[in-house]
């Protein structure tokens, strides 16, 4: 297949704006979600947690538009790359103020880079876009968020060799990716996408060997993790980076290692061990 990389390119600078008042009710989903019982009853002023403004904001076309894979059909905001798999690739997260549970809130969303390569699995394009979440108290959420198309699956080729994983964790979770814990993401996201709960289309059509945990969840997680080893210490920056995929088919790990200059180390294991997502933290002061 050939990529007009000149046509993506167009939608370069492209932007949207998106509305929204922070209700709690998402909030007590993501509670409940990551098994946070202290955070079940949310209440107006509360801050938003750390990746709980990937709830709002949320892309909601009729089903009529909605493609085989389950995510809306090519165009719109986001370039019509042809290629048929999309994935979160990774993103760079700057918190500036709290977002608040009752803020009348607005997001700007601008493709800020649209860039076709040639990988070892086949063509690849890298969409970067950027968002600014805006709230009661200004500028609450500067964004970077890469997505990556891929060529579909070659069956018959063998899975590309996962990277070790670090082995001197400080902080550990184990999660148990059951297809529970991902339709409760899929709903509170509004996420189509069949990788997440259609065990037939994700082996069968996608050739992987079971439910795919979301890209966005396992960043949550690691979120969520810096949240319960220093509870008293807001993030100020979070980037990351997947690695390989997750699937539902046995646990895996959030780690982490703080620095010595309060910064933190991170990352997600697959299933079998290997490395995941990588990622990195900061703390406000």
């Amino acid at each position: 297949m050939t990529i007009d990389s000149e046509h993506l390119q167009t939608w370069i600078g492209k932007s949207e704006e998106r509305y929204e008042f922070i209700a709690a009710a998402p909030m007590a989903g993501y509670a409940a979600t990551l098994d946070r019982p202290d955070d079940l009853e949310p209440e107006i002023g509360d801050p938003v947690p750390p990746a709980g403004h990937w709830m709002y904001f949320l892309p909601k076309a009729p089903m009529r538009e909605i493609g085989t894979d389950g995510h809306p059909e090519l165009g719109g905001f986001l370039p019509p790359v042809p290629l048929p798999r999309r994935m979160w690739a990774g993103g760079r997260i700057e918190f500036l103020a709290p977002l608040r549970i009752g803020d009348q809130a607005g997001r700007r969303s601008t493709i800020k880079n649209v860039t076709a390569k040639q990988g070892k699995s086949g063509n690849l394009v890298f969409v970067v876009v950027q968002h600014e979440v805006f709230g009661a108290e200004g500028l609450c959420i500067r964004e970077e968020h890469d997505i990556v198309y891929r060529d579909a699956a070659d069956p018959n080729a063998p899975p590309p060799p996962e990277q070790p994983a670090p082995d001197d964790a400080q902080w550990t979770r184990t999660i148990n990716p059951d297809p529970v814990l991902l339709f409760r993401y899929s709903a509170l996201t509004f996420n189509g996408h069949r990788i997440h709960y259609d065990l037939p289309y994700v082996t069968h059509d996608e050739g992987y060997p079971g439910l795919i945990v979301h890209g966005p969840l396992i960043a949550t997680l690691l979120m969520d993790l810096c949240r319960r080893e220093r509870p008293e210490t807001p993030l100020a920056t979070f980037s990351y980076r997947a690695m390989s995929p997750v699937f539902d088919i046995g646990p895996f790990s959030v780690n982490g290692t703080p620095n010595e200059d309060g910064s933190a180390n991170l990352w997600a294991t697959t299933n079998a061990g290997g490395l995941a997502m990588q990622a990195e933290a900061t703390f406000q002061a």
